[in-house]
């Protein structure tokens, strides 16, 4: 990477404990460089701690999410590369060259991908493989973790993709295949998360269905049809199959055949339009 500013974008909810400990050796490591915190809604000391360190920080008066955050602090940036990276300590800082050193000339994003090791919990890691497996799928590129939020990017291309983004935690996941579907170059290396600090802002309970949108999100984010079109084939073969039984047994045709071989239709037409808007969405990338 030469001749390119960089700046380090960190979303934190009251992160202040682990931050007192991270500020200091990103600012030892990156003397001149923009760092950004974005406080989350804290109710903590987290703005102290980044006055303390000459840190920029951007509060928001109430917790918005973690991609809300992400947002923020990439708008104001104004380094040519931002590093996002969590704030509760499982990122070593360190690895921030690993990612500038991969990222080159050649490459627009550059992701940091925990090993099996670096998972929170076997749910986490059962998850993020099924999420990963899937995506590799439906992108046709090998995704060895979706979901990571450490990662090295252009800020002019990630700019591009910024109105795509939710407020919510799923972020990584849209923003990969953002870049994958637009024809970007992402790399990924190996990183070695460490235990997170404090507690966890993600509930398995509480947050379950909303990992089930990224699935789907996963497949309208990149090719609508590898979603609807298998759907549209079950409805399809499910109602020929039943069409099959009734007219053997009791030589008819049925509502429900007739409901089922409909919904074939209007799933793959939503598939077909989908398909589209994909496409209108990322018309004027790398323009």
């Amino acid at each position: 990477m030469t001749d390119l500013t960089l700046s380090i974008v960190i979303p934190a909810k009251n992160e202040g404990e682990n931050l007192q400990a991270l500020l200091p050796e990103l600012r030892g490591l990156y003397p001149d460089t923009e760092i950004i915190v974005v406080s989350d809604g804290s109710t903590d000391n987290t703005a102290e701690i980044c006055n303390a360190n000459d840190v920029k920080v951007i509060t928001h008066v109430y917790s918005k999410g973690n991609g809300a955050s992400i947002k923020s602090g990439a708008r104001m940036a104004t380094g040519d590369v931002i590093v996002f990276m969590d704030g509760d300590g499982q990122h070593k800082p360190s690895d921030i060259s690993r990612l500038l050193d991969a990222l080159g000339d050649d490459m627009d994003m550059v992701v940091g991908a925990r090993n099996k090791e670096s998972q929170a919990s076997v749910g986490r890691l059962v998850a993020n493989t099924f999420y990963n497996k899937l995506a590799t799928w439906i992108s046709g590129h090998p995704i060895q973790d979706l979901t990571s939020g450490f990662r090295a990017v252009r800020r002019k291309k990630f700019l591009e993709f910024i109105y795509l983004l939710p407020n919510g935690f799923s972020y990584p996941t849209t923003i990969t295949m953002a870049f994958f579907r637009a024809g970007y170059s992402v790399q990924y290396i190996p990183i070695v998360a460490e235990t997170r600090g404090g507690k966890s802002h993600i509930s398995i309970l509480k947050d379950g269905m909303r990992f089930l949108i990224i699935i789907f999100k996963i497949g309208t984010l990149y090719s609508p049809l590898k979603i609807f079109l298998p759907t549209s084939m079950a409805f399809f073969f499910t109602g020929l199959g039943y069409y099959l039984y009734t007219f053997v047994t009791r030589h008819t045709f049925t509502n429900m055949s007739a409901v089922l071989f409909m919904s074939a239709v209007i799933v793959f037409l939503i598939g077909l339009v989908s398909e589209q808007v994909t496409a209108l969405m990322y018309k004027d990338s790398g323009d």
